[in-house]
């Protein structure tokens, strides 16, 4: 939002978490298959922490973020506790959910030129989402797009509002559509892989200002992304993905630095940072399991070294290593201390 509104938006209630979700599960239901997208998922976030949610592609992690403001298909069946603000989301009518998408959620989505509407100006879709949740006139509404875009950091911000999607830069239309997610300044702002499509340098400009307007205006976030150092600029805490579950949580410095299951380890020592140029890169073997099958024991453990019998026959444990701490697997032992596996990988 523009400063002025930031400066005086109420401090947030930060005894009362603004996700709250436990046991979530997405399952697609079709006539070939049923696909187990996400299985019992669980997690909090509390009012202007990041969480970002990191993992490989196929993990369930947008298809959790879709699912916390019900942008599903209707062969999705979401079960559960969602809580988003303190509102049962999985029972809310459609219009609850219409006047809930906008004003208390906001969602970035990862590629802006299929998300933005091609045939409608910048100006008129940022104040589209103004209009329909605030009670002010067009003119108010423009001026207000006009301050967002600003606010954004879009130069020539006027011109700009007047411009088609295609008229921009890759950089812009990002930025043109956090301007929109921040327009009714939510206090929940889901990024789903927002600087993937951008180079290097935009990257790095997106994710300073994204982290820079959610402490201005005390939002949570929940950052999904594959990126590891994405992950170690913008998150508070940590949660791993793999094959519809969190298979670990954490300050992001303590996963980061010291990984405690196995899928963690595997993905940190698979980057190039901090790797010898004349040795292979050591990658996880296997595929990620077929998301149409039920899996009795631990998803992980076709492809893990470490995998013993009982892992394929019952599922692992969440093994709590602290406050905000866990990993789902045999392996880690909280009365070992924090430095129980030999790896290490700065943040």
């Amino acid at each position: 939002m523009p400063n002025d509104q930031v400066a005086t938006s109420s401090a947030p209630d930060t005894a009362v978490p603004i996700v709250d979700v436990q046991g979530m599960s997405v399952k697609f239901v079709s006539r070939e298959a049923t696909v187990y997208a996400v299985n019992g998922v669980d997690f909090r976030l509390m009012p202007g922490e990041v969480l970002c949610v990191i993992g490989e592609s196929g993990s369930g992690k947008s298809v959790s973020m879709r699912a916390l403001m019900r942008l599903l298909p209707d062969k999705a069946q979401i079960a559960g506790k969602v809580h988003v603000s303190g509102r049962d989301v999985l029972s809310m009518t459609q219009s609850e959910l219409t006047a809930m998408r906008g004003r208390d959620v906001s969602m970035i989505f990862q590629e802006p030129m299929t998300a933005l509407d091609p045939v409608y100006t910048i100006g008129d879709q940022i104040s589209e989402t103004i209009l329909r949740h605030e009670p002010v006139g067009r003119d108010v509404a423009m001026k207000r797009a006009l301050d967002l875009l600003e606010f954004v950091r879009v130069p020539s911000a006027a011109r700009r509002l007047k411009s088609y999607p295609f008229e921009l830069s890759g950089g812009l239309r990002q930025r043109a559509m956090i301007a929109m997610a921040l327009s009714c300044s939510p206090k929940l702002l889901l990024a789903d892989e927002p600087t993937t499509a951008l180079d290097a340098t935009v990257q790095i400009q997106v994710l300073i200002l994204l982290r820079k307007l959610q402490k201005e205006m005390g939002m949570g976030m929940i950052f999904v992304t594959h990126d590891l150092s994405v992950a170690a600029q913008v998150a508070d805490k940590v949660a791993v993905m793999y094959a519809g579950q969190i298979v670990e949580m954490g300050h992001v410095r303590d996963v980061l630095r010291n990984p405690q299951h196995p899928y963690t380890q595997g993905m940190l020592a698979s980057t190039v940072h901090g790797q010898d140029r004349n040795k292979d890169i050591p990658a996880i073997p296997g595929s990620p399991p077929d998301m149409r099958l039920r899996v009795a024991g631990c998803s992980f453990a076709p492809r893990c070294p470490h995998a013993s019998e009982s892992c394929h026959t019952s599922e692992p444990p969440r093994v709590a290593l602290g406050a905000d701490r866990y990993a789902r697997c045999i392996l880690p032992d909280p009365s070992r201390g924090p430095n129980i596996m030999p790896q290490k990988v700065s943040a």
